[in-house]
């Protein structure tokens, strides 16, 4: 059976991951500006650990902020990140978000202190900055490993930075999930290697 479904160009990826990003990020600023007309009623979707009742929100916390300053922090690199991740395809990309999203949620539930309320796309920006860091190796694409490096050279001093335990205010624990939930998400979702056929 063939496939008749058309290919997508390149430039067809490059208009969907940022329409897809550039919407995301738009979600995000809207929830915000819903929270603070509600009194910051959206704050409560943020997890507080080992309490079951918060494990419906492993999700939604990765899409609600602490005020316009957090929302105005993860914008861009969620955005930048987001749309390097999504040119592989917009199925894949929303798998590797999912898993880095579930992992990371269920990770804070897990090992964050009793009285926190961790909330945010932070989580999500470290799980797909260790995706795109090992991807390209991962799958042997040029391309790819010159984006990772790309993405090492301009964020990896802030990643670094933030997965030190001494800042106050930051859930180390979330970025560091996430961070490996991305590595895993590189391994787990890549592309079946193409066979080789030897000409000779």
């Amino acid at each position: 059976m063939t496939d008749t479904r058309p290919a997508w160009s390149r430039g067809d990826r490059v208009r969907a991951a940022a329409v897809l990003m550039a919407g995301w990020v738009a979600l995000l600023w809207v929830l915000e500006v819903v929270d603070v007309a509600t009194g910051h009623a959206l704050d409560g979707y943020g997890i507080v650990p080992r309490t079951p009742s918060e494990l419906v929100d492993v999700v939604p916390s990765a899409f609600v902020h602490f005020g316009f300053s957090h929302v105005a922090a993860n914008s861009v690199p969620l955005l930048v990140l987001g749309f390097l991740a999504a040119l592989g395809g917009i199925r894949r990309f929303l798998a590797v978000c999912a898993l880095i999203v579930v992992a990371d949620g269920l990770g804070v539930w897990l090992i964050s202190p009793a009285d926190s309320n961790t909330a945010g796309a932070s989580g999500l920006i470290f799980g797909l900055f260790g995706y795109l860091l090992v991807s390209g190796f991962v799958e042997r694409r040029p391309l790819g490993v010159l984006a990772g490096v790309l993405v090492a050279a301009v964020w990896g001093g802030s990643i670094l930075a933030g997965l030190a335990p001494t800042q106050s205010g930051v859930s180390w624990q979330g970025h560091l999930i996430g961070l490996a939930a991305g590595v895993a998400a590189a391994f787990l979702l890549r592309r079946p290697t193409r066979s080789r056929v030897p000409v000779g």
